[in-house]
């Protein structure tokens, strides 16, 4: 029988029972089967108190596995987090890096122009005004040729 059941049947041995007259509810019960019956639990209570350590114990060893676990989750996603968080900072720092050299060429590149557009400038001013004296010259030197003309006729 089942500690259960053995007091079950003490609550029904007591049901049963004689109550004496004018005592206030007290009752005769036979001692030797109630002896017996605690007996019997005494003996039962040791297994069912290794069967309730033995689920108690499990029940702890599962909490333990569980919470071992779950900082494993959070520690994996913690450096997760942390090498996305560094991602972001790479990435970040890349377009950074990549807009400081881009605005570094469009500024080199005005300036190679202007720069450009100077130099040619200037070839231009100094051709014309290399053409201009030689036109000069050659105006100067027909006029003579003329002129050299006009006095041997």
């Amino acid at each position: 029988m089942t500690t259960e059941e053995l007091i079950d049947e003490l609550y029904d041995m007591v049901d049963k029972a004689w109550n004496l007259p004018l005592s206030g509810g007290r009752a005769v019960l036979d001692g030797e089967e109630v002896k017996q019956i605690l007996d019997e639990i005494r003996d039962s209570l040791p297994q069912e108190l290794r069967q309730a350590k033995a689920i108690a114990a499990d029940r702890a060893q599962i909490i333990n596995d569980a919470k071992r676990e779950a900082e494993s989750i959070v520690r994996v996603a913690e450096e997760r987090a942390r090498n996305m968080i560094n991602q972001d900072e790479i990435v970040r720092q890349a377009k950074a890096k990549a807009n400081d050299l881009l605005t570094q060429t469009q500024t080199k590149c005005r300036e190679m122009r202007r720069a450009s557009n100077e130099y040619v400038d200037d070839l231009m001013r100094r051709a014309d005004e290399g053409l201009t004296e030689n036109l000069a010259e050659l105006r100067k030197t027909r006029q003579t040729v003329k002129a050299s003309q006009k006095t041997q006729n």
